[in-house]
């Protein structure tokens, strides 16, 4: 099962974390599929930057996100974008919404160049 949770990193007493996607069996600090965003809680207000198309994509594919990652994802919105997605809205459109830029594919950069 895929976890979406915080990895520490920063030095000794100076907490920064790492937004990923993970192996629930993985250490906190280990191993890890994909990095997804960052959490900073030293500064005022804490810092939190989550890509919001990867999230949706590894929430839609099953990850399960740990209760401080659900706590920011809600504030964020990403999860009621999620129960929308699933009722069928565009992505795209969500991502808009969101104020995310939508990755174009490879073929869609081929189709403009031409």
């Amino acid at each position: 099962m895929l976890k979406i949770r915080l990895s520490r990193v920063g030095a000794k007493k100076q907490p920064s974390y790492r937004i990923v996607v993970a192996d629930a069996r993985a250490p906190r600090d280990g191993r890890f599929v994909e990095r997804i965003g960052f959490y900073n809680p030293r500064t005022d207000p804490p810092t939190v930057e989550i890509n919001e198309e990867r999230a949706l994509y590894w929430l839609s594919k099953g990850a399960q996100p740990t209760d401080a990652v659900a706590a920011m994802l809600q504030k964020r919105g990403t999860l009621e974008r999620l129960e929308r997605l699933k009722r069928g809205e565009d992505l795209q459109t969500l991502l808009r919404e969101a104020g995310v830029a939508p990755a174009t594919s490879a073929a869609e950069t081929t189709e403009a160049a031409a």
